[in-house]
């Protein structure tokens, strides 16, 4: 979380794109910006199982990252991705069908969600949103996007495997039923590896955008302010359970 900050707030006048791809440690619930922790989250439950929470700088519901490819665009490039959120968020789900499609996938764009979702406190993977990657039915991408002018984070989840107990556990949303989430692994039915999925979804957005990746490495300093940025924000309680910024 706090790279990807790192890189929006790096964002200048020249137009850039940074594209990541990483995994977690261990298993993480991150919060949307706007979400009350008390609402939404099981503190007790993840102290007991050893798993963190965190607070996204981007929208969105309850997210749980385990087992996941988790990517994220980093842009002020408004000529590619336009100066909209809907319009930036359709480019890049198109994108990530397209590399879905080279793992032999057959995936789609969800139309609207209903206002039970919308409204609801229910997890992110509990239903398919509007431009949100599903598969028969069944989400297999969610994402949340932060934008100020034409400058843009977005990121997502894409479970490598299918762990919905797991979610019901760390959420207070405890209604039976209601989950329409789905996973890699249970799609493609075997394991699927970290490194092939990324090759994949890599392949799918140079292809969609007609551009060619280049690797992007971090140096001292860099480093240095990244590590700030996590240790004044991202491991202080006031911001992930009440969203109170540091001074």
């Amino acid at each position: 979380m706090a790279v990807d900050e790192f890189l929006f707030r790096s964002l200048g006048e020249e137009p850039v794109t940074y594209l990541r791809f990483y995994q977690w440690e261990r298993p993480t619930a991150s919060l949307g910006y706007g979400q009350r922790a008390e609402r939404v989250v099981d503190p007790e439950f993840c102290r007991l199982n050893g798993i963190d929470i965190v607070r996204r700088q981007t929208g969105g519901k309850l997210v749980l990252h385990h087992g996941e490819i988790t990517y994220s665009v980093v842009s002020n490039d408004v000529d590619t991705f336009t100066s909209t959120l809907g319009g930036s968020y359709k480019l890049i789900s198109q994108a990530l069908v397209k590399g879905l499609g080279k793992m032999g996938l057959s995936a789609s764009l969800s139309a609207q969600a209903p206002p039970f979702y919308s409204r609801g406190t229910m997890p992110c993977f509990s239903h398919p949103a509007q431009d949100e990657i599903e598969i028969g039915g069944l989400k297999i991408v969610g994402s949340a996007q932060k934008r100020k002018g034409g400058r843009f984070l977005q990121h997502g989840s894409i479970p490598l495997a299918h762990d919905e107990e797991l979610l019901r556990a760390v959420s207070l949303y405890k209604t039976e039923g209601g989950i329409l989430m789905t996973s890699l692994g249970r799609e493609l039915g075997r394991e699927v590896d970290f490194e092939w999925g990324v090759e994949r979804l890599k392949d799918g957005f140079a292809e969609f955008f007609r551009v060619i990746l280049q690797p992007l490495t971090f140096n001292d300093s860099e480093w240095g302010r990244i590590r700030e940025i996590e240790s004044r924000k991202y491991a202080d309680p006031r911001w992930t359970f009440e969203a109170i910024e540091p001074a």
